[in-house]
């Protein structure tokens, strides 16, 4: 956090100078103190969020993979008048613990083509599936297993 603090005074002064670069490691020292100190931060915790940056990567690239998937699982939907979609509301319920994973889960579903998350409460979910198969093992989606693995890291 100290690094972004120092990036975003670098940023806002437009220019650099080693006045700039000293008064800008001051002034993100004071308010990573401030942080640490009143906001229950810490330097564990920027570990820990640095150590999950490579498996956020692989995340957003699983994301991604699995929205043009779901694209084209909708094309013969878009293309074709003779294909009827059966819209279904999906309930299910996950295993992720923390609130963060839980709204990530849900953000995901609704940015993936065919499914929007309608409701979340404490990893409950209501899913609203444009057709019947596109809420098969919402459950156990890949999502949900690298979610999984984040929260444990």
């Amino acid at each position: 956090m100290f690094v972004v603090f120092f990036l975003f005074w670098v940023l806002l002064n437009g220019r650099w100078t080693i006045e700039i670069a000293i008064f800008g490691i001051v002034i993100a020292g004071a308010m990573y103190a401030f942080i640490c100190r009143f906001m229950d931060y810490s330097i564990r915790k920027d570990l820990r969020v640095i150590r999950k940056i490579p498996l956020s990567i692989v995340y957003c690239a699983v994301l991604i993979r699995e929205i043009v998937k779901a694209n084209l699982a909708m094309l013969p939907y878009i293309f074709s008048a003779k294909i009827m979609p059966e819209p279904k509301l999906v309930r299910f319920q996950t295993e992720l613990k923390t609130h963060t994973a839980q709204m990530i889960l849900a953000n995901s579903i609704t940015l993936t083509p065919g499914t929007i998350t309608v409701e979340m409460d404490d990893g409950h979910y209501l899913v609203h599936c444009f057709d019947k198969s596109m809420g098969e093992g919402l459950d156990s989606s890949v999502f949900v297993k690298w979610l999984k693995r984040l929260e444990e890291e």
